[in-house]
């Protein structure tokens, strides 16, 4: 009998530990995730704003028609069902019915319509829904994108970094949408999360949404986005418990001090669809980097190992074409520019430029993108010390703030510059503008190089419109073939982008758009 007892008790001992287990595994409702951030964003609306500052807590008030896995396969959202017509030319979203916005008003087919026609107008990625003629609502609930050509990348386009759903009843007001008062204050979307408040340049408060249409979600009650320029005093707060996670860390003093602390998990997931490039743009409309043989020659003179060893305290990854590694339309058949001193000085005398008496041969003058030492200043001095091997006397030319080196850059006042570009998920959206020469504008992040090439524009057009995965990746194929001969822009590394978390926070987006998607599964234990 006493055997039996203790058989007994064993068990049920036994079964109050699983039991335990499975419910420490359970996400847990409730807490406050604060997120640290080095991104200053002006507004929060996505629809009229790119880059990484304004789409973290846009995804999250503004729900979106689709999401992405981390396989780059899109997801039901706000459309539950999707299809594309035979020619490619329309596609019809099945919208949820149970759907409202953070005032209680229900999101039809109305907003969507609205919405996409919103980022078409006014978001700076043009190319994004170019193709977008005009949005038909036969019902509430179904939207139909019509579009003059067939476009590869429009269920891309539909994520939440890039395509947030607005209240028409609230921006449809006749206002500019770009200023509208909106976009800071009383912002109203569909999304996980509401405002609660906005500091500029301080803090973001986001409170749970109940009526949210996913039941159960989000887990969290509240999410803060904590600014702070200085990435060590992020750091520090993640150590002390006083955050609970860091995306877009890549500073190698950051990341080397993280990976050396057991409290914290460290991931790179997530930062496939943004696709950040460093590289060293050439303006090819100036002499002597007009002649392919310069540009050439710089790229065989730099080593690239010892920019992500020494530099990147390697973290980061070399990058050799236009398209990041982990984009499907990458391909590693193109012109590599191994470290070959020889080479470029071969190149360089066959251009014309012999060494003089001091053993120079010509002198140009680096820029670098303010904001990040390591992808500007410090890769800036580099080239300094390592062109000066093969007779290239450079000088590094400071900009105080980032409008005074954008505005340098977009007027084309510039020989060479280091900057940081993203792919954003598909070429059509992020890469196409670098390259086309109808994208020679004085803007910053067109074509600043002022690169031409009939052939690119042709296949860069074919590419654009064709449906077929595999032709279009035979496209891109050859298309970076020919912009590595060409080199406008010498790619150096990919951005070692990192999320920093404490072991506490469970279930942060690793989908392709990492923490610029909702933090609906997200929560704390």
């Amino acid at each position: 009998m006493r055997s039996a007892r203790w058989g007994l008790a064993t068990i049920m001992t036994a079964l109050a530990l699983l039991s335990g287990a499975q419910a420490a595994d359970a996400p847990q409702p409730g807490g406050t995730l604060v997120i640290g951030s080095t991104q200053v964003p002006r507004h929060l609306n996505g629809a009229v704003q790119s880059g990484i500052a304004t789409a973290l807590p846009s995804a999250q008030l503004f729900a979106s028609p689709l999401r992405y896995d981390a396989d780059w396969k899109p997801q039901p959202y706000l459309a539950q069902s999707w299809e594309l017509a035979p020619d490619a030319k329309s596609l019809t979203l099945h919208l949820r019915h149970d759907a409202v916005f953070h005032d209680g008003q229900p999101v039809t087919s109305a907003d969507v319509a609205f919405s996409v026609m919103a980022v078409k107008q006014n978001h700076p990625f043009q190319s994004m829904f170019a193709p977008v003629e005009s949005v038909d609502t036969p019902d509430p609930y179904t939207a139909v994108l019509r579009m003059s050509q067939p476009h590869p990348a429009i269920l891309l386009a539909l994520s939440p970094a890039l395509m947030p759903v607005l209240p028409k009843h609230i921006y449809g007001d006749g206002q500019d949408l770009k200023n509208h008062p909106r976009n800071s204050a009383d912002v109203v979307g569909s999304g996980p999360f509401k405002l609660k408040e906005f500091k500029p340049g301080q803090e973001i408060v986001l409170e749970r949404f109940d009526k949210f249409f996913l039941p159960g979600k989000p887990y969290l009650d509240r999410v803060v986005v904590k600014i702070n320029p200085d990435a060590t005093n992020l750091l520090i707060g993640l150590e002390r418990g006083e955050v609970g996670a860091l995306p877009f860390m890549s500073e190698p003093t950051i990341l080397r001090r993280a990976k050396d602390n057991p409290g914290i998990t460290m991931s790179s997931r997530g930062y496939e669809g943004i696709g950040a490039l460093s590289w060293l743009a050439f303006n090819t409309a100036r002499k002597p980097l007009d002649d392919v043989r310069v540009r050439q020659a710089i790229a065989y003179a730099i080593d690239k190992n010892f920019i992500t060893k020494a530099l990147n305290a390697g973290f980061a990854k070399p990058a050799d074409g236009p398209i990041v590694a982990s984009s499907p339309f990458a391909t590693q058949d193109l012109k590599k520019y191994p470290l070959d001193l020889k080479k470029a000085e071969q190149l360089l005398d066959e251009a014309g430029f012999k060494k003089d008496g001091k053993g120079e041969r010509l002198s140009l003058t680096v820029d670098y993108m303010p904001g990040s030492d390591v992808q500007g200043k410090n890769v800036a001095e580099y080239l300094r010390s390592q062109l000066k091997k093969v007779g290239v006397t450079v000088q590094v030319r400071a900009s105080p703030d980032f409008p005074t080196w954008a505005k340098r850059i977009a007027s084309h006042d510039f020989d060479m510059t280091t900057d940081i570009v993203f792919n954003w998920g598909d070429p059509v959206i992020g890469v196409h503008r670098t390259y086309l020469s109808s994208n020679i504008r004085d803007i910053i992040w067109t074509n600043t190089q002022s690169y031409r090439n009939a052939k690119v524009d042709a296949v860069l057009a074919q590419a654009g419109t064709e449906t077929d995965e595999a032709k279009r990746r035979a496209l891109y194929a050859e298309f970076q073939q020919q912009v590595t001969e060409d080199l406008p822009i010498d790619f150096l590394t990919v951005i070692p982008y990192h999320t920093l978390s404490s072991r506490k926070v469970h279930g942060l987006p690793e989908g392709i758009w990492g923490v610029l998607s909702p933090l609906d599964d997200t929560y704390l234990q």
